[in-house]
């Protein structure tokens, strides 16, 4: 069995974290009535006994004694981890796993990669080696990590290239937060633009998740709960609402949001925690998709969004699922997927699902998704027999389509815009480390990033159709 570790880095990653860590136990609870430690929980959870000094961890298959998350935590400000640390999931974490400080990074990159980046160096590798000397066989770090703000976007991407540094042998997959055009923090194009540079370099994986996109499915689901059929609301154990059912009591303004990213995290790791017919390797996520390696961007979506809890309304039928998620409403970023081209596609399936219709419905849809010439079959795919508590099934796709171009666009003349007048330059100058030359190669990295997408997207136009084949004289 491997393990995983997920790292938090802001106060964006770190609330998601807590969504995720929260929904995975409800999920594990939901399925292991005899409270024993078993292979599932063992992925991301140790079973310790704090009775013994050493904190000894308890073997699988025994009962479960006390679950810690394996995670690191950290972030330049106390109130987000302070919170958790008081919260119902304060037993999960101990001092080890947690980095702190009073200050914040001003909304400034560089503070958090320059600045905050060498002062926690070492501790920050303290903290990841003892993460990993706790797993058997470690297969993945997700880092989660906000692209807007300073921590998030610069100490996060710092602590991304030591995750290579420190275990190059080890995956890592990055759930990226971007932020939208009307983000209050007025630097974030620099900070977005500064961070994607590293994520290019340094990143197995990214899962670009755009805030705007979080806010319109939020505001989807409450117009169907509201709008709906008379009687219909939202379920309160969907895994979609936040608090509601969960552990963490009052809902706050960001959980809905934070929960659609947290359920795109519980569905990634499916796979991993339970067992399917099909099961998907972590590692076969960069394997199968990434064909180009700085073309590692996937566009995840999610399916079914939310359900209703009146019994008269069906819930989302199979077939009609595996549609959605080809569709943009199901993207957590804002683009349309089939007026781009696809480089791969895994679908990650929950639930009771034969294989027989999933490979039905790639058949069906197959014709109508525009895929590179030289990559038609390349689909991954998994089978997980655990669904979501409170749905029937659900499936994830994480396409890699050159549709990600557009977000990119649109953050490279955020960042024109405020460059080309110099505005807030000094803010970051005056950092130690920090150099104008980081901002021309952070946006010739993007701008040649953009361009390998347009290279492919060229090539649209020109896919082959089957090439004749001989006909056999009889």
């Amino acid at each position: 069995m491997t393990q995983s570790v997920v790292v938090q880095v802001g106060q964006c990653g770190n609330q998601v974290g807590c969504r995720f860590w929260d929904l995975a136990l409800r999920e594990h609870a939901h399925v292991n009535k005899k409270g024993l430690y078993d292979e599932a929980l063992s992925s991301f959870f140790r079973n310790v006994d704090s009775r013994e000094s050493d904190g000894g961890a308890h073997v699988v298959g025994g009962r479960i004694q006390h679950l810690k998350a394996r995670a690191v935590l950290v972030d330049m400000e106390e109130g987000v981890v302070n919170e958790i640390l008081q919260g119902p999931l304060r037993e999960m974490f101990d001092s080890t796993q947690l980095l702190t400080d009073v200050s914040g990074s001003g909304n400034n990159w560089a503070v958090g990669h320059m600045t905050y980046g060498s002062a926690y160096r070492e501790q920050i590798v303290d903290k990841l080696r003892k993460a990993a000397e706790h797993c058997d066989c470690l297969q993945c770090f997700f880092l989660i990590h906000s692209m807007g703000g300073g921590t998030g976007s610069g100490l996060g991407t710092r602590v991304l290239s030591l995750l290579e540094e420190e275990f190059p042998e080890v995956c890592r997959i990055v759930t990226s937060i971007y932020p939208s055009a009307e983000d209050d923090v007025i630097t974030s194009p620099y900070n977005s633009v500064l961070a994607m540079r590293e994520l290019t370099e340094h990143a197995d994986c990214v899962l670009p998740v755009e805030n705007q996109s979080l806010v319109d499915i939020v505001d989807k689901i409450k117009h169907m709960s509201h709008g709906g059929k008379p009687g219909s609301a939202i379920k309160r154990d969907s895994t979609i609402i936040s608090g509601q059912g969960g552990l963490s009591g009052t809902e706050k303004p960001f959980d809905a949001m934070n929960n659609i990213v947290a359920n795109l995290l519980l569905n990634i790791t499916s796979s991993a925690r339970f067992e399917g017919s099909l099961n998907m390797d972590l590692n076969e996520i960069a394997m199968n998709l990434v064909p180009f390696p700085r073309l590692h961007y996937l566009v995840p979506s999610l399916t079914p969004l939310y359900t209703l809890a009146d019994v008269s309304v069906p819930t989302r039928r199979l077939d009609q699922m595996f549609s959605d998620a080809f569709s943009k409403d199901h993207q957590l970023i804002r683009a349309d997927p089939k007026h781009s081209l696809y480089l791969a596609c895994a679908l990650m399936v929950r639930g009771n699902v034969q294989v027989s219709d999933l490979r039905r419905n790639i058949e069906r849809l197959k014709p109508l998704l525009p895929f590179v010439s030289w990559n038609q079959e390349g689909w991954k795919t998994s089978l997980c027999s655990v669904p979501p508590v409170g749905h029937s099934h659900a499936l994830l796709a994480l396409a890699n389509n050159t549709c990600v171009k557009l977000t990119f666009m649109e953050l490279r003349e955020r960042f024109i815009r405020l460059y080309r007048k110099k505005a807030h330059l000094h803010h970051y100058l005056h950092v130690d480390g920090m150099e104008q030359s980081c901002f021309s190669e952070a946006i010739s990295s993007l701008s040649s990033l953009i361009e390998e997408y347009q290279h492919l997207d060229a090539t649209k136009g020109t896919l082959m159709p089957d090439a004749p084949r001989l006909r056999i004289a009889r």
